[in-house]
């Protein structure tokens, strides 16, 4: 592969979301880019995701934000117990949307490929092409070969071999002790408002899409690797077949071959770096972290519009201090938020009656008397805006 000799070189190790966001980015501000993906396609792995107002404002950078907008569903959301008693709910359009200036949107993990993918030109994937090694000199071995590059960005996801190279006596990942299960319904035509049920050790969401499907997730403690006797649908049946409509019903309508299950990884300690030499680590090749506040994308694609930005107008010999500045925006910021969503994650996971009594106790207080308190609590994640650049991506 030859790269266009007056413009500066990146490559990207991975095609998920991050890698094709840092693609888009990188492409628009002028960079030669070639996205490496070992996969044969861009089949997306996973049912649904949510978009939070940080997540969205990434999105515009890469301009594909209004396209994702177009899939908002004015809906209420809430927390439930598992006999269907409400602890909190309330309008995402008057909670979220007043306080963020936009809501939290759910759609199809395929949905956010395609616009992500649309910003991205066919000549800039590698598909079937797998990256084996890339030093931190930007030095890249390719299953199609070998290559130097000006910017590496490693987007190789949870169990990335980009990180454990540039860190080699990094703990790297650890068990978070739970198992979580996905799955989009067919179209559904009963009542299924959003909302999270909260039980001992486990808990359902129901997310419902503009399509008319249903995205549900579930999470409950388990031994790491254990799978079904017989198939993850009818495990989700005998867990939480017995709890509050609409989810035995949301249940019946799924096909077994529709759920997929995945033990969940974090981080076991932050890395000192989100950087190295030329290399940048960027989603969960750099922030693993649990699914509880619904970051793991939207973290993904703010470190590929920080990225976008801080490389545009940028030559060669400048990527050493944009990737300095690129740790300074990042590091802080993704630590925190993975410890806030372990500290979730252990709230839904508890067991004992006292600390379930005291937990549901809580949310209910504060969905009465102080529902505003919530939001002040995810306004550090909500707030975040893209760096100002030097000229904007169109």
């Amino acid at each position: 592969m030859t790269a266009d000799a007056g413009r500066p070189r990146a490559v990207i190790i991975g095609a998920g979301i991050g890698g094709l966001a840092a693609a888009a980015g990188l492409h628009a501000a002028g960079w030669d880019v070639t996205a490496f993906e070992r996969a044969a396609s861009l089949e997306p792995v996973g049912a649904g995701l949510a978009l939070a107002p940080n997540g969205l404002r990434a999105l515009d950078v890469f301009g594909v934000g209004d396209a994702v907008r177009a899939h908002a569903v004015g809906q209420e959301i809430g927390l439930q117990r598992p006999d269907g008693r409400w602890l909190v709910r309330s309008s995402t359009e008057h909670m979220v949307t007043d306080r963020f200036g936009d809501p939290v949107i759910l759609l199809p993990r395929s949905r956010l490929v395609e616009a992500l993918a649309s910003r991205v030109p066919s000549d800039v994937l590698a598909l079937s092409t797998e990256v084996t090694s890339a030093g931190a000199d930007g030095h890249v071995v390719t299953s199609a070969g070998a290559l130097d590059a000006d910017l590496v960005v490693a987007a190789d996801g949870l169990s990335s071999a980009t990180r454990g190279t540039l860190f080699p006596s990094h703990p790297g990942t650890r068990y978070a002790g739970f198992t979580t299960w996905r799955l989009l319904t067919p179209e559904f035509s009963g009542s299924a408002p959003m909302s999270e049920t909260w039980g001992p050790g486990s808990v359902f969401g129901v997310m419902p899409l503009a399509d008319g499907r249903v995205y549900c997730y579930a999470a409950a403690p388990a031994p790491r690797g254990a799978h079904s006797p017989d198939d993850e649908l009818a495990e989700l049946v005998r867990r939480f077949g017995g709890w509050h409509e609409p989810i035995p019903a949301l249940l019946a309508s799924a096909a077994p071959e529709a759920v997929l299950r995945h033990d969940v990884a974090e981080l076991a300690a932050p890395l000192p770096s989100m950087h190295r030499g030329r290399v940048a680590l960027l989603g969960d090749a750099a922030h693993p972290m649990t699914p509880n506040l619904g970051q793991g994308a939207c973290q993904a694609l703010e470190d590929a519009a920080v990225l976008a930005r801080l490389a545009t107008g940028l030559d060669a010999a400048g990527v050493g201090d944009m990737l300095a500045r690129y740790t300074a925006l990042r590091l802080a910021r993704t630590t925190k938020v993975v410890a806030l969503s372990r500290r979730t994650g252990r709230m839904t996971t508890w067991t004992s009656r006292p600390a379930i009594a005291l937990r549901d106790g809580l949310a209910m207080t504060v969905g009465k008397l102080a529902p505003a308190a919530a939001l002040r609590g995810l306004a550090t994640i909500y707030d975040w805006h893209p760096p100002d650049a030097a000229q904007s991506i169109q």
